[in-house]
């Protein structure tokens, strides 16, 4: 790798390689990024509406003493 930017100046090396990758690559960062958010909203979500419905029904399961 280092022979392929041997005689490049440093700014070709640390800010057009990068900027290229971003323009060619940034639709997939920015839909893996996307994805890993979306899914932990979700399992958010998902634990608080768990642990509403756990909190729920102890409540009930308390204040009829007994249940069934």
């Amino acid at each position: 790798m280092r022979e392929i930017f041997a005689g490049m100046p440093w700014w070709v090396k640390w800010i057009a390689v990068p900027v290229i990758a971003i323009v060619v690559f940034g639709g997939l960062i920015a839909s893996v990024v996307g994805f890993v958010i979306g899914l932990l909203f979700k399992i958010l979500v998902f634990v608080i509406l768990v642990g509403g419905l756990v909190f729920v029904v102890r409540k009930f399961m308390s204040s009829s003493r007994g249940g069934w």
